[in-house]
């Protein structure tokens, strides 16, 4: 086989232009990122001098000797750093392949036609120097591919940081401008922002990187090691449709009200946050949008407060013994959830109306509210959430300590309809 290429050579050399020719005029019309990233004569050079190689190191093949990689894994490291995508260079590189071999078997049989059935062994080596070539050209490009995502993922962290971490002043505005151009997000839009809870089970985000589906708003996430959240480009989805967004997740979420502008978002980040320590551990659903959860939120907002409301309000409760408190407290949350109707109240506690009516007059007699006092109600259901609240964050007992099974809300004597706890 090198006798016979070392016999065309020259001929050979010739077709290697014209088929360098080719190979260009096609990659440019059947492929844009080819044509949008190198000139006709940058691309023919390269081509050109690619196909040569090609032919040297079948001979060294031959010989013997291994396929020199260093112009392949250049190739590939460059393509890589100028952003074209890998498939266009496999691909090119395939196409390649096919055009040399048909280049070899027009020179061989212009030479000598008895001499092609020699060129069939040469198939096999042919192949085997191409996919070496190939294949170290992907290795070199998947390289510094991911060396720039990483890069790419810091800066687009460093990016949302300045967005979603940012002050209210005059300099912390224009960082977030700058910031949201890097991004590509408008000057003026819809923005929302995200916080995830953390828990034992683990980012299930789906991929940042990713493009949003039609039917979706888009959504660019930060992930630290304090928690994730997300920056959510609304565009024309109504907020509601984050709901939908963050279903698949299976975590609980803050939602923060709609902002126009990027220096807002450091504002709704903070929003996000607080609606999520406003949503219920259990129960609920597993999205909270804070305009939906304003009371439950300004008691979150307040610890120190919440706090003096709940002992001030509730002070006299909160002393009763455990089962009495229990009792109480379930019975004027439920009351709260049904708008104030003792009957409603009566059913989800699976007990008479008049037990309801007298749980709540022993609740006024002690907190020294009135339930027909609109002020005193607005007193008392913030004092609910807090201590509502405060359960959910206090800690859970170990696993090894006995637990003291929940005191039933149903004083004795009541009869219990179902064994399930009231909701």
């Amino acid at each position: 086989m090198e006798r016979i290429i070392e016999e065309i050579r020259e001929d050979l050399s010739r077709r290697i232009a014209v088929t360098a020719d080719r190979l260009t005029d096609r990659t440019l019309a059947e492929d844009p990122a080819y044509a949008a990233l190198l000139g006709r004569a940058e691309l023919h050079e390269r081509i050109h001098h690619a196909l040569r190689q090609a032919v040297e190191a079948l001979v060294r093949s031959e010989r013997g000797l291994p396929v020199e990689l260093a112009g392949a894994r250049a190739t590939g490291s460059l393509r890589a750093e100028q952003g074209l995508p890998l498939a266009s260079l496999l691909r090119a590189y395939r196409l390649g392949g096919r055009l040399l071999w048909q280049t070899l078997t027009e020179a061989v049989a212009a030479h000598d036609r008895a001499a092609l059935p020699l060129l069939l062994p040469a198939a096999a080596a042919l192949w085997d120097v191409l996919d070496q070539v190939t294949d170290a050209a992907a290795e070199a490009y998947r390289r510094v591919a991911d060396v720039r995502g990483d890069a790419e993922r810091e800066r687009r962290a460093a990016l949302l940081d300045t967005l979603l971490g940012g002050g209210a002043g005059a300099s912390e505005a224009a960082d977030a401008a700058t910031a949201a151009v890097r991004l590509g997000l408008p000057e003026r839009g819809r923005f929302a922002v995200v916080v995830l809870a953390r828990d034992d089970r683990g980012p299930a985000r789906a991929d940042p990187g990713g493009l949003p589906a039609p039917s979706a708003p888009r959504v660019l996430w930060r992930i630290r090691a304090d928690g994730e959240a997300g920056l959510v480009e609304l565009g024309h989805h109504p907020l509601e449709s984050v709901r939908a967004l963050l279903a698949p997740l299976g975590v609980r979420a803050g939602v923060s009200p709609v902002v126009r502008t990027p220096a807002e978002l450091a504002g709704a980040h903070r929003l996000a946050a607080l609606a999520l320590r406003s949503a219920p551990a259990h129960g609920g659903p597993r999205t909270a949008l804070l305009d939906e959860r304003l009371p439950a939120a300004l008691v979150a907002a307040e610890a120190e407060l919440a706090d003096r409301l709940c002992q001030v309000v509730l002070g006299p409760v909160l002393a009763l013994p455990a089962e009495d408190r229990l009792v109480l407290l379930t019975t004027l949350g439920t009351w709260l959830t049904c708008h104030g109707s003792t009957t409603h109240a009566a059913q989800r506690l699976y007990c008479h109306r008049n037990t309801v009516s007298n749980r709540l007059r022993r609740l006024e007699q002690l907190t020294g509210r009135t339930l027909s006092d609109p002020a005193h109600v607005v007193e008392l259901a913030l004092a609910h959430t807090a201590v509502v609240q405060q359960r959910a964050t206090a800690p859970q007992p170990s696993p090894q300590a006995p637990r003291t099974p929940p005191a039933s809300p149903t004083p004795a004597g009541t009869a219990r309809r179902s064994p399930r706890l009231p909701g």
